[in-house]
Formats: structure tokens, sequence, C-alpha cells
């Protein structure tokens, strides 16, 4: 299938661009003429929209601040039989995109994800590096290795993937939350090196390489728990059974030697935890029930849409 016969969207959420977005839309245009290129605006204080309208995109808004709210909109309101959603500062490669999407296409893949290869030093800080390898290290011991970039922002979709993806995060969370989807439904995805550049002058990233970086730990620890529930709360269960045993041990001793309990607080306690470990390993087994439903659901979600060849 050639790509000119694909219906092909551009995805560009946006805050506070005004110095970038042109450039985007420009470069898109030239990369994809055949594509339709949707700015959303997340309520910029400067000329974003009117920029990105100027330069020919069809511009939307949405009102909910934060990048994940902004997807979860452009997912529900677009419809394309591929989709390449990028960020609107400049930093990404356009003439990679239809590399991209032939890959996407002839391999039969549901998501494809740009490597970053920075080209500057200043294109990528040390801060965000360090934060990117210590999360998708966590990532790929928890969900399994097929990463290496899991934060970039760069990335080409199918139909399939887009109508099938329930967006829960707000923020910047987002594209672990895509990355973690993709691990736990075991989509066909791959990634393709590109360039990364700096921002150009004027532009200024909204990220927090520490409060961002936390909140994208949590989600993941969200992801964790409610993804593989049986191994997180048999871990938190094995622990508490720890500590019960090593309170009990020292009670045990004594009541063998002298035939009483001197502490009765701290057996009280031991016996306690060991009844919370127990629930925790029962509230597991439980919801690792509800979580097999609900990954079946989101595969006949999945199944529902068509493979882009067949669209």
């Amino acid at each position: 299938m050639s790509l000119s016969s694909l219906r092909i969207a551009v995805l560009i959420p946006c805050f506070n661009e005004e110095a970038a977005i042109a450039t985007v839309v420009g470069d898109f245009r030239k990369a994809l003429p055949a594509a339709e290129i949707y700015v959303y605006d997340n309520n910029s204080r400067d000329r974003t929209a009117a920029v990105a309208r100027e330069s020919g995109a069809t511009v939307r808004s949405e009102r909910r601040q934060g990048k994940g709210h902004v997807v979860r909109r452009m997912f529900a309101d677009v419809d394309a039989d591929v989709y390449v959603l990028v960020d609107g500062d400049a930093t990404y490669d356009a003439p990679s995109a239809p590399r991209m999407i032939e890959r996407l296409v002839h391999e039969h893949l549901d998501m494809v994800v740009g490597l970053r290869v920075d080209q500057v030093q200043a294109a990528y800080r040390r801060g965000h590096r360090t934060g990117n390898w210590m999360l998708t290290s966590f990532l790929s011991s928890v969900f399994g290795q097929a990463f290496k970039d899991i934060l970039s922002g760069y990335r080409v979709f199918s139909r399939r993937f887009v109508k099938s993806f329930p967006v829960l995060s707000d923020g910047f969370e987002i594209e672990t939350e895509l990355t973690v989807h993709a691990l736990e439904l075991a989509l066909p995805v791959a990634e393709v090196e590109t360039p990364y550049f700096a921002r150009p002058e004027g532009s200024f990233s909204k990220l927090n390489t520490w409060r961002d970086g936390f909140r994208i730990l949590g989600t993941i620890l969200k992801l964790y728990r409610s993804e593989k529930p049986l191994r997180f709360f048999t871990a938190i269960g094995i622990f508490l059974a720890l500590v019960s045993v090593g309170l009990a041990i020292p009670i045990f001793i004594t009541y063998l030697e002298q035939g009483v309990v001197p502490r009765l607080p701290t057996a009280v306690l031991s016996t306690g935890l060991m009844i919370v470990a127990i629930l925790s390993v029962s509230s597991g087994l439980v919801l690792d029930t509800v979580t097999r439903g609900r990954r079946e659901m989101k595969l006949l979600a999945y199944l529902s849409q068509p493979p882009v060849n067949k669209s």
C-alpha cells in the first residue's frame, strides 16, 4: 500500500509554542504533503493558535490543562488510517515521518517510536537523559524489554492503536502510558532512530526534570499495580509476612523457654501483620482475575478496528 492512498493525520499538541509552531507545520507539510495537520492549543498565552492557523494547520483547542488531556481529545476527534504524534517545539525531524510510516505499514505494526539521537549537546539535558535511562530500565524490568526511549514524543500509530487506547494520564506521563499499553497487550511495535534538535531561540521547555520525573515514576507504579496486581500485592504480602515472622520468633523462643508470653502487644502486632499479609495476597489473586478481564476487553476493542492495509 502506497502512502498516498492512506489518510494520514499529524497531531501536534501545543502550549506556548509561538516561536516554533510555524516551522513544525511547514516541515511536516513538506514531508507529508497529503497529510492533514492538526494543532491542538492547550490554553496558550501567546499567538500559538494564530500562527498555526496562518501556517495552514487545522487548529482546535483543549481547555483542560495537560498533554494527556490533549492527546485524549485528539485521539477521539480525528479520524485517519495513520496518526503521527509530535511535539510542537521543532525538536523532532519531520523528514523521518515517511520512513516511520512506511515501516508501520509494511511491517504491519501498531506503533513506531522515534528513538531520539541528539544532534547538539543542548538538545537533551543531562538530567532528562539520566531520568529517561532510569525510567526506561525500570519499565523494562517490570514489563519487558522493548524500547530504548520510552519518553519520546515522536510516534506513529495505526488506527487500531489509537481507537482502542484508553487515555488515563493528564500530563507528560502520556508517553509512559502509551508504551505500557503496547507492552501489556504485546502489540507489534518498533523504534526508528531520528535526529533530535535543540529548541529554536525563543522557545522554552515546559518540562521539569524532577517534578515530571517523579510523576512519570508514579505513573509506572500505578500501572504496575493495575496491570500486575498479583506481583504487586504478593510483594507487599511477603514483606509483611517477613516482618511478622521476625517479630514472632523472639516471642516464640521465650514461650518455649519460660512458658509465658511477656510481650503481648508485640504478639498481637505480629498476628495482625500476618493477617494483613494473607489479605494482600488474596487481593492480588482477585485483582489479577479482574485485570485479565480488562485486558481481554482492550484486545477486543483493538481487534474491532481494521488494520492499516485493510482500511
